[in-house]
């Protein structure tokens, strides 16, 4: 693989001697200890802001520093009509006409980026001098005084307080994952479009309100406890949320920002949206056909090909055409599961990469891929890190990466050890991508056991008994696309990777693959109880009732199903609609 594929940044931050010769120095830079703390960044009075006039209207300048996924904010900046300028350097910024920051990751290395490269001072001096500005998520966070993520660690100074961290001592899981309501608490004109929608979040750091900066402060939202959802003063905005992940709701956001006096007549429906939504994803199975072709397949118990003479793989469609439609169809994520990714180097599948370029173009809500991402050796002898792999999948349009087999092995040498190495897959990616940004694909097979006493591993009571009557199960995790067995249960895997960082967990189960009679609600029950992090079920999903079932007997955060979508035996907007009848809050 030519180091040449690696295009991470815009920026290019300051030699280092520490550096190491990377195809990417700013994801080094990125990933850099550093043994000290910023201090308040000054905010010069020498620097002169202006608008450059070539950039015309139609231009945006994009503050990209280098980390996660901003394409999907590229291609709806795109798709409203506008044209986009990097910025290259801290000139680029005090010239721009409109400037977006759409921060991601975690708060001190995009500090480093931003202080080591100058951007920090010509940012201050733009927003101070009140030219439009939008931050998005971090670049929200970024505006505060400081955050206690790998901290205390010194923000820009521009608003009063501090971002803290999630009290998830009092139920809420952490990250805040999900389909949130807004409260507007002022004149914000961005949000004028919302009409009582959910929007999406993904943090784990947020800001509060408090009299010294309430005059900032446009809407809030409560989760636990209520934080900042918005700030605005004069041009300058920020939102917490993701507009470029909250579908037509969030465009509008973007929309209103691009276009401040225009009349704009396209409202989003008037909706009704007061807490966090439970999740409807729909996942696809991604793999190479026989003809070299990439299909969404569907397995049983993950067996992918027919029951005929020639054995095919099971097609049910084209990647990128499903992932539309079900973004029309009103599926709140969408999930790609690469099922060939185990044995072939990820980075060379570039029609996977394709794939999520492709789809992100058009679908405006999160997008999760998976399979193969660990530490590779190419033929030639060339070393790439997991980091370095999942940094492609974020840079082509992924918003969160999900683990499989790696975190097992992780896990498995985390509990022997009681050892955290920092070299982790999980350790490495969210401590630069932040643990939002990290899933943990958990594939365990049930074990029936008479006696719970039989076993090391965790045990529940099953509803169903077992072949020979048995009354209790524990779940053994596989790795391999389930081909092999691993020594650790399901319950000891969730609770380890947890602490390795896993910020949300993909639960299937193999036992119910492709059976249609429902989740297995005493594994999700098991885990959900078990972190504090979002559980995403997954696995059985047969009928609208099954998902109705999953969320109020167990703390599941999400559904996710796969072949009664592609099949369409069951319609995403009729699971929404039969969950709204149960009372279960859903976006709309």
């Amino acid at each position: 693989m030519e180091a040449s594929l690696f295009q991470f940044s815009s920026l290019s931050p300051p030699s280092s001697s520490s550096s190491s010769s990377s195809s990417s120095s700013s994801l080094l830079f990125l990933r850099k200890k550093h043994s000290f703390r910023f201090t308040n960044v000054k905010h010069p009075n020498n620097l002169s802001v202006r608008a450059s006039s070539s950039s015309g209207d139609s231009v945006v300048t994009l503050l990209d520093y280098g980390a996660g996924n901003v394409r999907s904010v590229r291609n709806a900046i795109k798709h409203l009509g506008f044209e986009i300028k990097d910025v290259h350097s801290p000139q680029d910024i005090l010239n721009a006409s409109k400037l977006i920051f759409p921060g991601v990751g975690a708060f001190a290395p995009a500090m480093d980026v931003l202080k080591n490269t100058g951007m920090a001072e010509a940012l201050c001096a733009y927003i101070e001098k009140d030219r439009p500005f939008l931050g998005i998520c971090l670049g929200l966070q970024l505006l505060f005084e400081s955050s206690e993520e790998n901290g205390p660690v010194t923000g820009l100074g521009l608003i009063p307080g501090t971002v803290g961290r999630f009290d998830s001592s009092k139920g809420f899981r952490v990250p805040h994952i999900g389909w949130n309501a807004l409260q507007i608490r002022k004149d914000s004109k961005i949000l004028d479009d919302v009409g009582n929608r959910h929007v999406y979040f993904v943090h784990s750091y947020r800001a509060v309100p408090s009299d010294e900066n309430k005059e900032w402060v446009s809407s809030t939202c409560n989760y636990g406890d209520k934080f900042i959802a918005s700030i605005r003063r004069g041009n300058v905005h920020a939102v917490q949320f993701h507009p470029e992940k909250s579908g037509e709701v969030g465009l509008s956001v973007l929309r209103r920002f691009l276009y401040p006096k225009s009349s704009i007549t396209k409202k989003p429906d008037e909706g009704k949206a007061s807490k966090l939504a439970q999740r409807v994803i729909a996942c696809l199975d991604v793999r190479a056909n026989d003809k070299g072709d990439l299909v969404v397949t569907k397995g049983d118990q993950y067996d992918v090909r027919e029951n005929t003479n020639g054995n095919e793989v099971r097609n049910l469609g084209k990647p990128v055409e499903l992932a539309g439609q079900y973004y029309i169809d009103g599926a709140d994520e969408v999930s790609f599961l690469n099922i060939t990714g185990f044995r072939d180097f990820p980075l060379g599948d570039l029609p996977m990469l394709q794939v999520l370029r492709h789809t992100s173009e058009n679908v405006f809500v999160p997008l999760t891929v998976g399979g193969g991402i660990r530490d590779f050796t190419d033929s030639t002898g060339r070393h790439y890190s997991s980091l370095e792999v999942a940094s492609e999948y974020f840079r082509s349009g992924a918003d969160k990466i999900s683990i499989g087999s790696d975190a097992v092995y992780a896990a498995e040498e985390y509990l022997k050890t009681g050892v955290k190495t920092g070299k982790t897959s999980l350790e490495q990616i969210s401590r630069v991508y932040g643990n939002q940004a990290v899933v943990v694909s958990i594939d365990p097979r049930r074990v029936y056991v008479k006696d719970p006493q039989d076993v090391q591993f965790k045990t529940v009571k099953v509803s169903t008994l077992g072949p020979n009557g048995e009354r209790y199960a524990w779940y053994q995790c596989t790795v391999s696309g389930g081909r092999e067995g691993r020594p650790i249960g399901a319950y000891e895997l969730a609770k380890a990777v947890e602490e390795l960082g896993a910020g949300e967990i993909l639960l299937n189960c193999i036992d119910c693959d492709g059976q249609g009679k429902g989740f297995d609600t005493d594994l999700v029950q098991l885990i959900s109880d078990a972190v504090n992090i979002p559980v995403i079920a997954s696995s059985g999903a047969g009928s609208v009732e099954h998902f109705s079932q999953v969320f109020t007997k167990t703390n599941a955060s999400a559904a996710l199903a796969a072949g009664i979508f592609h099949r369409k035996e069951v319609p995403i907007r009729s699971v929404k609609e039969h969950l709204l009848k149960e009372g279960i809050e859903v976006r709309i």
